[in-house]
This record gives structure tokens, sequence and C-alpha cells, in this order.
């Protein structure tokens, strides 16, 4: 089984491998400054988790990744995303698991996904609700348009 790991900056034309193969779920983010600059925040900052294929040296092929942003006590999952050869297989829940492992409580944990009436999207929905988050309050429109939504999950 391969290892969450801290990012490094090696690993960041594999992390936009990975973002330009969501893309038609996510929207734009290979050629948008914005999620460059997340990217690399997080990887600075030691808050850019991933695991790699075969537990592979930095700069190997992701098989997912999560970034993240501890500011108690509100912590947010900023992005997170498996490749599709890995879908099912407990990768997003291994990185969620790790994020929730950093929380300390009493805190909330909050991610964007995507809203219920987005094509594709009720996978993401399940997800969240497996791993205890409660849908809430909508968020601004995907940069392809598509409607998301905040999730929470409570920390005591």
């Amino acid at each position: 089984m391969s290892h969450i790991v801290i990012a490094q900056p090696a690993d960041i034309p594999a992390w936009l491998d990975l973002a330009w193969e969501v893309e038609p779920l996510f929207g734009p983010m290979v050629d948008e400054p914005g999620f460059h600059k997340a990217l690399h925040k997080n990887i600075a900052r030691g808050t850019a988790f991933c695991i790699r294929e075969a537990d592979g040296p930095p700069g190997a092929p992701l098989v997912g990744g999560l970034l993240f942003s501890p500011k108690p006590p509100i912590y947010t999952i900023g992005w997170l995303a498996v490749t599709q050869s890995y879908q099912r297989q407990g990768i997003g829940r291994r990185l969620v698991e790790y994020a929730i492992g950093l929380v300390h409580a009493p805190a909330e944990l909050v991610v964007t996904t995507f809203g219920s009436d987005h094509p594709g999207g009720e996978p993401a929905r399940c997800f969240y609700e497996k791993l205890g988050f409660h849908a809430a309050e909508p968020a601004p429109h995907g940069p392809e348009g598509g409607s998301r939504q905040i999730f929470r999950r409570s920390f005591r």
C-alpha cells in the first residue's frame, strides 16, 4: 500500500498531470495562475499531501493529492483528486482521513464540492457524507460553471 507523503517541488509536474486529468469534471486548472499559486503555497508550507504511484520518489506519477489549509478552528480541504485508474480503491478516503488526523478539536473541517444538480457530482457528495460531512450552504459556481456546495464536519 502506497504511503501518504508531503509533496515536494519535484512533484509539481505530476500534480499538474493529475489536475489535467480531472479538468473535465472540475473545470480549468492547469492553465490557471490561481491553481498554480495554491499548489506552490501548499507545497511550500507542507500542506500538499499526495500518494505517489508505487511509493515512487518525488516527481513520480501521483495516485491522488489533497491540498489542506489549517487555520484553527477552521480547517479546509481545498482540493482533492484521485487518478481515474485508482478511484474506488480507498485513496481519497485515506487522504481525507489523513487531513482529519491533523484537525485539533474543537474545530470544523470544510470542503467545497459539487452541488446536487451538478452532473457527475453525486459520487463526491456521497463520499463526503460517508466520511461524516454534512451539506451546508451553497458556494460560488465552479470554473466550469457548475454548482458547488459547502460540506462541513464538526469536531467537538
